[in-house]
């Protein structure tokens, strides 16, 4: 198995405070997935994506691609995983304001051993004619495609997306979660998505409902919504 989640256990805070924010997660997730965590704020979806992406520990369990598990891995080892592994997108763009489009995308570039063509991706983007353009000179949509851009550049085996289309309005929504899908079409990249949103999940592979930080059913569609065909 790619991807493997085991026995994930997560808390916060202690005494009367505590709060058990994973209780046990389990799953497994295919090579070229893409895969749903599905549930409301406070489900322990964004927590157990940053587990799996090494930017949060695990109480207990552990987290294996291709069998390395993070867990048994040194600090120095944990962030060349980062580095070799996975594109992280998130909700907030976090680009860098000085830099141009195509400059934001090579910084991702500079992390990897097998870095995608640039041009090449900023075509695939819909963003070759911005390459130029600075941040602040962008759509919300085109920040949000430069941070894609950005993440999928390393050529990662695993993009982590946490609410990648929190900020936007529908028709922009629509548009980031088909240049997920090609970017996943095209570059065989495994996707692990965060949302609330129930309509989303139709374009998944595999859907993980998730609630009080526990899998409420695991489900593989049979047939997938092209993800310019969803609706909400």
């Amino acid at each position: 198995m790619f991807l493997e989640i085991r026995d994930i256990k997560k808390h916060y805070g202690e005494g009367d405070s505590r709060v058990e924010v994973l209780n046990g997660i389990n799953i497994e997730i295919k090579k070229g997935e893409i895969c749903v965590l599905l549930g409301p704020s406070g489900s322990g979806k964004s927590t157990l994506l940053n587990i799996i992406g090494g930017i949060d520990d695990a109480d207990s369990g552990y987290i294996s691609i291709e069998g390395d598990k993070t867990v048994d891995m040194s600090e120095k080892s944990l962030t060349q995983y980062r580095r070799k592994h996975l594109g992280y997108i998130f909700q907030m763009y976090n680009l860098i304001p000085n830099l141009t489009v195509k400059e934001n995308i090579e910084v991702g570039a500079y992390l990897s051993d097998h870095p995608l063509d640039v041009d090449d991706l900023l075509h695939t983007l819909g963003l070759y004619e911005h390459k130029n353009k600075l941040p602040n000179q962008l759509s919300g949509g085109q920040q949000q495609r430069t941070a894609i851009g950005r993440a999928v550049v390393k050529n990662p085996d695993i993009l982590l997306c946490d609410e990648p289309t929190g900020a936007l309005d529908y028709h922009t929504s629509k548009e980031i979660l088909k240049l997920i899908e090609d970017v996943n079409q095209k570059y065989g990249n495994t996707v692990v998505m965060v949302t609330h949103n129930g309509a989303i999940s139709g374009m998944a592979d595999r859907v993980v409902k998730l609630r009080d930080g526990m899998i409420r059913s695991n489900q593989v569609n049979e047939i997938k919504i092209a993800a310019k065909d969803l609706e909400w």
